[in-house]
Parts: structure tokens; C-alpha cells; sequence
């Protein structure tokens, strides 16, 4: 029996839109990003006072994650996405007006709120409209805009909008941006038939490979626990990547000067090789995910991700140490496509929104618990333990990938064949 041919990728006008929408949003959280803590500085905020803030945003995305799901299923992620690239313009607007701490806090607050509100509708567009067989491709460019945003950002802040005009103009240049991406999105986008209304039509011709279980029969929706089960790998991945990001962002160039006595001005170049290898290998990654399974590749990329962060330790010359943050951008951050193709092909269209609001909520708990614990082992620790126990989170993740290896339908055909 011939085995049958891989459809061929596909294009639509949805998904290309929502590389444009992503890409300039992108570009307004990199404007931000690269000016908020000296903003913060120049008003004298306190490094404590920035680090709560941080928890705050956090806080945003995990509280209003759960709801942005909810929200898409009732006003179609369309609606949604409009009202939340707006709702992050109005926030970052004003940000620059508050001088204090509560004003701040509660604009950071929104400013999570309304982003997990993005990407939920976002990343639901993208893997209802993407094929089962091409789903990490169609994510992994997904994550790149991301990457080329938060790329461009910081360059247009330091070359353009900061030395004309001051650090409060890239947060109104962020908000046009905004606005920019919600035209962008209100014209380009058809309106999205996902929702509560329709999920029955939706429903016809659901991928045969998600089984459904006896008590999910005739319900409208699958219970919560069902659809957490089904993508409990990709939650576990992108809590883990989040813990990570928020964690070495802070501390490993406090790890590098401190114990590899490495100039403060080098570390900047970190990021930038972090950056390079998740851009150069996301879609790679996600070529061999959707040719071979998901779940192994994340497996393989989550094992060599964990063995380079623990070779950290080891290396004392800056070109190793860079090479070393190349190769973790090249496993670790690319992950985070091919898990979320995981859930797109583990989940009923019906469910996706929900799906995506528990895959955001892990994210950004990680981001909220990462460096609290990170700050904890490395100051009654040290730098090394504080990069070890980083790799024992990925280690982690690898031998969770084994245990619950069936959760990846690949897997599962290919032990029936």
C-alpha cells in the first residue's frame, strides 16, 4: 500500500496576515522593552521596584489568560485580537504619564492583560487555518516575526525615536505601531467562524487521530481537564522556556561578569547570539517535527538544550560562552513552535482558544516564578548551582517527553504500524 502524499503548503490570507500583525506588534514590544528600565531609572524606581513590576506584568498575562480564551470563543478571535491591540495601544500610551508606583503598575498590569489577549487570538488563527502536516512550519515563521520584532525594536528605539525625542516617544511609537497592527488585522482578516455559536458546524471533519472519550459524548465543549491533559507536554514546555527567559535575561550576565569575569559591555552581545540561533533553527525544527513527530523533537531539542545550559559552567572564554548561548537559542527557543504545533494537531478546533489560554498562563507562569527562584539559588547558592538547577528543569522536561510519549499522535501510529 503506497503511502499517501504530503499535502502541499498552503498559504491562505489569514496566516499572512498574521505574520504582518504580529511582526509590527513585534516591533512595538521591542521599542518598550529596550527603553522601559531606563525610563524606570530616570524616575528613580528602585531595582526592587522593577523587579515587582515585572511580577506584575506577569500577573496580567496568567490572570487574563484563562478569560482571553473564553473571550475568543464568544466574539471569534478576530473581534478579540482588534480589542486587544487597541486596549495594549491605550495602555502603552499613557504609560509614559504615570511617575509613580501604582500608576505604573496597574498600566503594566493591562499591558500583560491585553498581550496574552494577542497571542491567544493569534496563535488560534494560525493553527485553525494551518494543516495538520505543515502546523510547526506555519508556527516556527510565526515565532520568527516575533524574533524580528523584538529585533527591529531596540535598533529603531536606539537609532531613531530615543535620541530625537526621548524614551516616552518609543511608548507612543509603540502605540501607533498598535493601531498600525489592528488595521492591518480589521482589513486583512476574514471574520473567524471559531466560537461557541458554530462549533458544531466546526466540529465536522475533525481529525480522526483525537479520540474522544465516552463522557466527552454529546457535550458541547470538552471538559477543561480533557483539553489540559491533551496538551499537558506543550503546557509543561513553554512553563519551563518562560522560567528560563525571564530567568537568564537577569541573571546570566550577572553570571557572566561575576564568575567568568567577563566585561559588563560584552554581555550585550548575549541576547543578540540567543536570538541568531532561534532564528536560524525555529524553522528547521519545525520541518523535521512535522515530518517525524512533535513530541521527539522536542524531546531531543529540550536534552541537547539542557546539556549546553549546564556546559555554561564549564566555559571561560567569551567566543565559547557565545557559542554556547547560540546553540541554547537553537533548542530551547525552538521549542516553543513545535510545541505549539503539538497542541494544534492534540486539539479540537472547537477547543483551541481554551488551549491556547492554558498554553499563554504556563508561559507566564514561569515568567512569574522563575526569577524569584533564580535570585534564591544563586544568592545562597552561587552562579553555578543557579545555571545547574536551569538545566535540571530541562532534564526534567525530557524524561516528562518519555513518560507521556503517546500524547503525540505520531508516536502512537508509528508503534501501531
Amino acid at each position: 500500500m503506497e503511502k499517501a502524499a504530503k499535502p502541499a503548503l498552503k498559504f491562505d490570507r489569514a496566516i499572512i496576515v498574521i505574520y504582518a500583525v504580529i511582526l509590527v506588534i513585534g516591533i512595538a514590544y521591542g521599542l518598550t522593552i529596550s527603553v522601559i528600565s531606563i525610563h524606570l531609572d530616570a524616575l528613580y524606581f528602585t531595582k526592587e521596584s522593577m523587579g515587582a513590576l515585572a511580577s506584575v506584568f506577569a500577573s496580567g498575562i496568567i490572570l487574563l489568560s484563562l478569560p482571553a480564551g473564553w473571550v475568543n470563543r464568544k466574539l471569534t478571535p478576530k473581534r478579540t485580537l482588534l480589542g486587544c491591540l487597541l486596549g495594549y495601544a491605550v495602555c502603552v500610551l499613557v504609560f509614559p504619564y504615570f511617575e509613580h508606583f501604582p500608576g505604573v503598575a496597574v498600566a503594566r498590569f493591562f499591558d500583560g492583560a491585553f498581550s496574552v489577549g494577542v497571542w491567544v487570538s493569534c496563535e488560534t488563527i494560525l493553527l485553525f487555518h494551518a494543516d495538520r502536516a505543515h502546523k510547526a512550519f506555519i508556527m516556527s515563521l510565526y515565532a520568527m516575526a516575533i524574533a524580528c520584532g523584538y529585533i527591529l525594536g531596540p535598533i529603531i528605539s536606539k537609532v531613531l525615536v530615543v535620541p530625537l525625542a526621548g524614551t516616552s516617544a518609543a511608548f507612543v511609537t509603540a502605540a501607533a505601531l498598535a493601531v498600525v497592527a489592528a488595521i492591518i488585522a480589521g482589513f486583512g482578516l476574514p471574520l473567524e467562524e471559531i466560537s461557541d455559536e458554530n462549533h458544531k458546524e466546526l466540529a465536522v471533519g475533525e481529525e480522526d487521530h483525537i479520540t474522544e472519550l465516552p463522557h466527552e459524548a454529546g457535550l458541547a465543549q470538552t471538559p477543561l481537564a480533557t483539553v489540559l491533559t491533551r496538551i499537558r507536554t506543550s503546557c509543561f514546555a513553554t512553563f519551563a522556556y518562560g522560567y528560563f527567559q525571564a530567568s537568564v535575561v537577569i541573571f546570566l550576565p550577572l553570571f557572566l561578569i561575576e564568575n567568568k569575569g567577563i566585561e559588563k559591555s560584552k554581555t550585550i552581545y548575549i541576547t543578540a547570539f540567543f536570538a541568531a540561533g532561534m532564528l536560524l533553527f525555529s524553522n528547521v525544527a519545525a520541518r523535521v517535527g512535522d515530518k517525524f513527530g512533535h513530541l521527539i523533537v522536542m524531546r531531543v531539542l529540550s536534552f541537547v538544550g539542557a546539556c549546553t545550559i549546564a556546559s555554561f559552567v564549564l566555559f571561560n572564554q567569551f567566543w565559547l560562552m557565545c557559542a554556547a548561548v547560540f546553540m541554547a537559542g537553537a533548542t530551547l527557543a525552538t521549542i516553543s513552535p513545535v510545541s505549539l504545533a503539538l497542541q494544534g494537531v492534540v486539539t479540537r478546533t472547537r477547543d483551541l482558544s481554551r488551549a491556547n489560554a492554558f498554553y499563554n498562563a504556563f508561559y507566564a507562569a514561569g515568567m512569574l516564578v522563575g526569577p524569584p527562584i533564580s535570585s534564591v539559588v544563586f544568592a545562597k547558592g552561587s552562579g553555578p548551582a543557579m545555571i545547574y538547577h536551569l538545566a535540571a528543569l530541562f532534564f526534567a522536561f525530557t524524561a516528562f517527553t518519555w513518560w507521556f510519549a503517546d500524547d503525540d499522535p505520531s508516536w502512537k501510529n508509528r508503534k501501531k504500524a
